[in-house]
């Protein structure tokens, strides 16, 4: 039974009371949600809920970390074709580039170990609020360097800064959006990240023939970031967080302004229905040591099975190669023969941002899992066709790639065809979907769980980052390209058997699928349970609509 003071509500839609729903729930909810899994019922009154400009308006202003995030993603591909010799050598080597490249990712990674922990303590919008101001300091540091250790030390604060806001933004956003736009809200987040490639793909293009138009690419980064540390002043905490630390009347304050259309007793059914969710949690943060709650990641098996479907989505989309084909997509071009590899780039970065929009519209009509299991045969398609038209542009020069070499246009044309391919697929899938990771998890362990996760995205964004220069000399490019569509072959099947669908269920629903395994045919049963609960209420009010119609046309 619930405590006294996490009483329900009279009512749960639209002032309407009804004894035998609210003697359900109050005997059934709160069970339910001590192991982590909320009442139909009470979902169902959570998902008439409609969203807000407030909610638009706020989600975008967090959405701008996606935006640094892409710009600095594509930028550095145009500013190493123009480099030249303005940090010291007369051109960078490999591994110079591939230090330059790497440096960003490994401070990532260190951002993203930290960062959801970090915001367990502090909240999520001051973590932001760091990511922004290291940011800066990294975007100036690079714009006016004059080393290579100088543009590395550059390299490395931005990307300490973008680890911190990669992890923290989408769990921000998931916090703060109802269930039904969860995903298209935390998609938005992808769709600025595919901006920012763009962008940064347009700036460098128009300062690529600029005489230390490099500097002016890095260095512009700095805006964004500025205008975001600007508007966090204007943005609320997450309410969940706010419960943890015992404002109410913060959360329901913050509540009232997301979800402006519901009753006041709807409103207050979602902050009774929070507090409970979250009591576990504070009850576990309490009686326990930081260490424990980062051992029982791994110890407790549904927090386990949820660390393995988010880790290994997140390794998916890097080991994929996509980032390489961000970080070198100029230089690539350059070799195989086309005049304007940064417009070229252009071409890849505006696929991406445009498929984006796509699983934007339908990532919560169709799905997670089923965008992943329908897009990934097409990144093999492509990175299989890449590998083909390599092996036959390649075979006059012992199949690797020489600067200088005109290669046959066809084959290059065959190469750039094969890349828009890879590239529309990811992006309907891959590049959205890992990024939903904060859902996975419960409440106790989310900023831990999704450190965990987005490091790993980084350390595989390193791993490639770091070799792929490397790769396509030993094994080349051929071989490259094909390695990389066995990977996605790999993470294809990965998603068949382990990722369960978790469109249209609460945060603290999506926890209780993993309570026996991965529970792909649980997250089935539940999601059809609720929409023949939401058919059957939507039946209901039907229902009434008409009687009272016909009892006013009887008056008349």
């Amino acid at each position: 039974m619930p405590s006294p003071d996490l009483e329900l509500p009279s009512a749960l839609t639209k002032g309407r009371a009804d004894s035998d729903i609210i003697l359900k729930v109050e005997d059934d909810s709160f069970a339910e949600i001590a192991n982590g899994e909320l009442s139909e019922l009470t979902v169902v009154a959570e998902g008439e809920e409609r969203t807000t400009w407030f909610i638009w308006l706020l989600v975008l202003c967090c959405s701008i970390s996606g935006l640094l995030f892409g710009y600095d993603t594509g930028v550095i591909s145009g500013a190493l074709v123009t480099i030249n010799s303005d940090l010291g050598p007369t051109e960078l080597s490999s591994l110079q580039k591939e230090l330059i490249t790497s440096a960003t990712t490994l401070g990532a990674l260190v951002g993203g170990l930290i960062a959801g922990a970090l915001s367990d303590y502090t909240g999520r919008k001051s973590v932001l609020g760091i990511g922004d101001a290291i940011f800066i300091g990294g975007a100036v540091g690079q714009a006016l360097c004059h080393t290579v250790s100088a543009m590395i030390g550059g390299r490395f604060l931005i990307g300490l800064g973008v680890g911190l806001a990669s992890c923290v933004a989408p769990l921000y956003i998931q916090e703060l959006s109802p269930t039904r736009l969860r995903g298209r809200m935390v998609t938005l987040n992808v769709v600025m990240i595919t901006l920012g490639q763009v962008i940064a793909y347009g700036i460098g293009a128009a300062f690529e023939n600029m005489s230390g138009g490099w500097r002016w690419m890095v260095g512009l980064g700095a805006v964004p970031a500025g205008l975001q540390l600007i508007t966090l002043f204007l943005l609320p905490e997450s309410p969940r967080v706010l419960i943890i630390k015992g404002r109410l009347q913060e959360a329901e304050a913050i509540a009232r302004k997301i979800y402006s259309h519901a009753t006041q007793e709807q409103i207050k059914l979602k902050i009774k229905v929070l507090q409970a969710a979250v009591q576990q949690s504070i009850e576990i943060a309490n009686s326990t040591t930081l260490l424990q709650r980062i051992s029982s990641i791994v110890l407790v098996p549904v927090n386990r099975r949820a660390l393995i479907v988010a880790c290994g989505l997140q390794a998916f989309q890097q080991l994929c190669g996509f980032n390489t084909l961000m970080y070198y997509s100029a230089t690539l071009f350059k070799s195989i023969g086309f005049n304007q590899p940064t417009a070229v780039g252009l071409i890849i970065a505006g696929t991406n941002f445009l498929f984006t929009l796509f699983a934007l519209k339908y990532i919560d009509i169709i799905g997670r899992r089923k965008i992943m299991v329908w897009s990934a045969p097409g990144m093999i398609i492509g990175l299989t066709l890449a590998s083909i038209a390599f092996h036959f542009l390649t075979k006059n020069t012992n199949d690797v790639l020489v600067d200088g070499t005109h290669y046959a246009k066809s084959w290059s044309a065959v190469v750039l065809t094969s890349m828009i391919i890879f590239v529309a697929s990811y992006a309907t899938g891959l590049g959205n979907v890992p990024w939903q990771q904060g859902e996975l998890f419960a409440l106790s362990v989310r900023g831990i769980g999704t450190s965990c996760s987005t490091a790993v995205n980084w350390a595989a964004n390193l791993l490639i980052g770091a070799t792929y220069l490397s790769l396509m000399d030993k094994i080349t490019p051929s071989g490259s390209f094909g390695f990389y569509a066995g990977l996605c072959l790999l993470g294809w099947l990965f998603c068949l058997f382990c990722y369960p669908e978790t469109a249209g269920l609460s945060l603290e629903e999506v926890t209780a699928v993993f309570a026996d395994g991965f529970g792909i045919r649980k997250s089935a049963r539940l999601r059809a349970e609720k929409r023949a609960m939401r058919k059957d209420q939507d039946t209901r009010e039907t229902r009434d609509e008409e009687r009272m119609a016909d009892g006013d046309v009887k008056k008349a």
